[in-house]
């Protein structure tokens, strides 16, 4: 990788685009800074030349940030992509797309800093550019919008997620988050990462597991620290299959380990 990062950004709004190339300027981890005014101008500076990472506006006339990115995930050696914007409601789509931040206007140059970081780790770990990489862990931590303030939950905190309306509820040993999106959507990332589907309204981890207890009216409910989840008839025997599963995997790397 080169000494430092070679970057595109793309906004409509001239006073935004400037700051935003100020404060990328000013990071000691960005070799060169081109700005675009739009889409199509950023897709034929990306004709001609190769970038590190792309910082796109999301609502921008004509083609928009989204549909941007999507064209730039076809191209041969993509520039990673982070997306700056002052809605935060798009972020669930923002990282299914493969994003590696998202940005909320204004930005901070500590949070600046931190995508910085993220796109650097990224970069290190690629072997070949491409933009599949990113796609297996696009949810490893989802934002939080609390009084003007985005926060990261990251995977491993979360015990527990309930479902509740249009939101999720994410259960921490620190408290619950809210975030905009269907259960079924967190259910279809998180699967892999050890996460179970044990009711229609829960997904559980099973690291945060400590027992499974059946209240007086036979009930099934798991045990963690953020509180009890119910566990419907229906997903019982898998989640008792998944937890043994779990910790046959355990034993079996601790005896590797001691080996």
């Amino acid at each position: 990788m080169s000494p430092g990062l070679r970057v595109l950004a793309v906004d409509d709004v001239p006073p935004a685009l400037d700051e935003l190339c100020r404060l990328l300027r000013e990071s000691a981890e960005i070799a060169e800074v081109t700005a675009a005014s739009d889409s199509l101008s950023a897709l034929k500076t990306l004709q001609s030349d190769q970038f590190d990472v792309a910082f796109l506006d999301i609502s921008m006339p004509g083609l928009d940030g989204m549909e941007l990115a999507t064209l730039l995930a076809k191209m041969s050696a993509p520039p990673v992509v982070v997306f700056v914007t002052a809605y935060e409601q798009h972020a669930v789509r923002a990282y299914d797309i493969g994003a590696v931040d998202y940005l909320l206007k204004p930005v901070r140059a500590e949070r600046l800093s931190a995508a910085l970081d993220r796109v650097n780790r990224l970069l290190a770990a690629e072997d070949v550019p491409e933009p599949a990489p990113s796609q297996p862990d696009a949810m490893v931590a989802l934002p939080v919008e609390t009084a003007g303030r985005t926060r990261y939950v990251r995977r491993s905190e979360v015990l527990f997620a309930e479902a509740h309306g249009d939101y999720v509820r994410l259960h921490t040993r620190g408290g619950v988050h809210v975030v905009r999106m269907p259960i079924s959507r967190l259910e279809e990332y998180w699967e892999a990462a050890g996460f179970v589907r044990v009711h229609r309204s829960f997904l559980l981890s099973l690291a945060a597991v400590r027992e499974l207890r059946s209240d007086s009216a036979g009930a099934l409910n798991a045990h963690t620290e953020a509180g009890d989840v119910p566990v419907s008839r229906r997903h019982a025997r898998h989640l008792r299959e998944r937890l043994l599963e779990s910790a046959r995997n355990a034993e079996l790397a601790n005896q590797r380990g001691s080996g």
